[in-house]
């Protein structure tokens, strides 16, 4: 029973109305042609396997700042906040993580904290693994302070396929690190926004896990890692 338990994922509440339609679309599909009706099963399956929301384990010791989402870092460099968070206009270190369609959705607060400042703004759909993503795109912008006095910022980014952003998380909220606060679909990014001093601990090309991968740590020395493929 454990084994089985453990191979099932629990489905996010976002994705029961999807995978309701995908079903109703699958019937009519095999009173039209059966072979579509095939093809409909599994866009129904990959619907719900989009949608699942796995249990994680974070590490909750104050200072670390985990991953919001799960995905490979598709970049590290500075860059400036997003105006609309009054961040100022210094560059800070920026860890992007990019999600494809068949990474798990559910985006994960990356620190305890308190929520300072939110901000939407609409835009374009570019691919998200594109640098000019973090400008054009339609974004949700956060602004966090940490239990530790830190001043960070998490920003979900659509993507090419991606068309609704959703983030419950509201001014003056606090949160704990890994709680669920919102997801992107279909195939999007999150980039996180560290203090200027601080040194991310992850690499370019590193699969990340929400909730769970340590990105950074605030009491930490560490100057930046390097690795290789392998």
């Amino acid at each position: 029973m454990d084994t089985i338990l453990s191979v099932l994922t629990p489905i996010h509440r976002e994705g029961h109305k999807f995978i309701a339609i995908f079903a109703v679309v699958t019937v009519v599909l095999f009173v039209i042609w059966e072979p579509l009706g095939w093809i409909g099963v599994i866009l129904t399956a990959w619907c719900a396997y989009f949608f699942r929301d796995p249990t994680r384990v974070t590490p909750s010791r104050d200072g670390l700042i985990v991953s919001p989402a799960d995905g490979v870092v598709q970049m590290i460099e500075r860059a400036v906040p997003p105006p609309e968070l009054g961040m100022g206009s210094d560059a800070r270190p920026r860890v992007s993580v990019f999600m494809n369609v068949f990474n798990v959705h559910v985006n994960r607060a990356p620190a305890s904290g308190t929520i300072t400042a939110q901000a939407y703004r609409s835009g374009k759909f570019f691919d998200a693994s594109l640098d000019k993503a973090s400008e054009e795109n339609e974004r949700q912008a956060v602004r966090m302070t940490t239990s530790d006095g830190k001043d960070i910022a998490f920003v979900q980014i659509a993507g090419l396929v991606a068309r609704r952003i959703k983030c419950d998380l509201h001014d003056g909220q606090t949160v704990q690190a890994g709680e669920r606060f919102g997801l992107i679909r279909f195939g999007s990014r999150v980039d996180v926004y560290l203090e200027p001093d601080m040194q991310p601990l992850v690499l370019e090309g590193q699969v990340m896990i929400a909730g769970e991968t340590v990105l950074a740590d605030t009491q930490s020395d560490e100057t930046a890692r390097h690795g290789e493929a392998r």
